[in-house]
């Protein structure tokens, strides 16, 4: 079975094509980027060298003023433009920053102006009318920047959660199918367990049908895998024992669902199956420094080393997809053999925001008998 960020924002959120302008990040580029023009408008206007270094100082007191006032409008226009039709907001951005320049050039011109001025001759002053123009040119180019990059990222999530919804569909079928023959076999000699395996593997299709990436406590992950290993120790018997440790887990952390349980099958299919006395699988999670891992062991068959190795790296592979594209490269899955044992490591950057309560520090031992 294949599996499901945690941003709590609505999509709109997310998708919307006007970043936020007042984040600190965004307003030391937009300076730096308006001193940059600024460098540029001045040695097109008086050449290299001697450098006018007053002009620059007027011309950057200027264009610095534009470009902060006129994020400043977006940064509060924001959450009006979100809630518009795109088009409309597009358009209104634009507009915004040509009519904040005409206003800030008149304002500047009537303070430099030695001479007084009428209020028409202010605003349709060629000086004027020239920062509006530029100011629309650029202004231009850097909302219609914003506008593909949002297009862009909107295409990349689309592209991405189709690649997670692929891979979260893969069912094995030879789960399902062994399945079916034990609650064929148990309807007659035991109905009740056979109405618990519907149950259970109900739950595991129903969880596999989730929302595409979304992530749930650990402990919600493991109360699934006991289900799947509930039907898989019927048919198994004693062949399976699973040991399981926490430490160090504090509850906020949270794992992408159905990310384990496909480990688990595979080391059960690959591990414990092809042995005649079976095995242990063992799971260790931890949970330090912001990094979340899980190491789940178990046995390696030197005999049926080119099987166990396929079927270990498909399954590697598979869910080692699905968590780049929902962590990116910080990610990691890796899989070895070990002497008598076949190691596989999954690892990811969690942040915890407000850390709640004291960390779990359970360890659990289980022995899965019929």
């Amino acid at each position: 079975m294949a599996s499901d960020h945690n941003k709590p924002q609505g999509d709109s959120e997310e998708s919307f094509f006007l970043p936020d302008l007042c984040e600190r990040q965004s307003v030391f580029l937009l300076v730096l980027v308006a001193e940059l023009l600024s460098i540029v408008f001045v040695l097109i206007a008086q050449g290299l060298w001697p450098f006018d270094w007053q002009a620059l100082g007027l011309v950057s007191l200027f264009v610095q003023w534009v470009a902060l006032s006129s994020a400043g409008l977006l940064c509060r226009m924001r959450p009006f433009l979100q809630r518009m039709a795109p088009e409309r907001a597009v358009v209104i951005s634009y507009l915004l920053i040509p009519l904040n320049t005409w206003l800030v050039s008149v304002v500047s011109l009537a303070l430099l102006s030695a001479d007084s001025r009428s209020l028409t001759s202010l605003l349709l002053a060629e000086e004027v009318l020239r920062n509006v123009a530029v100011a629309a040119i650029l202004g231009g180019l850097v909302i219609r920047y914003f506008y593909l990059q949002a297009m862009l990222i909107a295409r990349r999530q689309s592209e991405l959660l189709h690649r997670i919804q692929a891979l979260q569909s893969r069912i094995r079928p030879h789960f399902l199918f062994n399945s079916m023959n034990i609650i064929a076999s148990l309807i007659e000699t035991d109905p009740r367990q056979a109405e618990t395996v519907v149950e259970d593997l109900s739950a595991l299709f129903r969880a596999s049908l989730n929302h595409v990436g979304n992530q749930v406590p650990l402990t919600e992950e493991i109360t699934l895998c006991e289900r799947y290993l509930n039907i898989e120790k019927l048919r198994l018997g004693n062949r399976l024992q699973v040991h399981w440790e926490v430490r160090s887990v504090p509850p906020d952390v949270k794992i992408p669902l159905l990310t384990l349980q496909p480990l688990l099958e595979n080391a059960i299919l690959h591990g414990i199956q092809p042995l005649q006395k079976g095995g242990i699988v063992e799971i260790i999670a931890t949970y330090s420094h912001g990094i979340f891992e899980l190491k789940i062991t178990n046995p390696f068959v030197a005999g049926a080393a080119m099987g166990v190795e396929r079927g270990n790296r498909m399954a590697l592979d598979n869910t080692r997809n699905r968590l780049v594209a929902l962590y990116g490269e910080r990610a990691k899955l890796t899989g070895y053999a070990e002497g008598n044992r076949y190691i596989t490591r999954l690892s990811y950057p969690f942040q915890i925001e407000q850390p709640s309560g004291k960390a779990n520090k359970t360890t659990t031992k289980r022995s899965v008998a019929p």
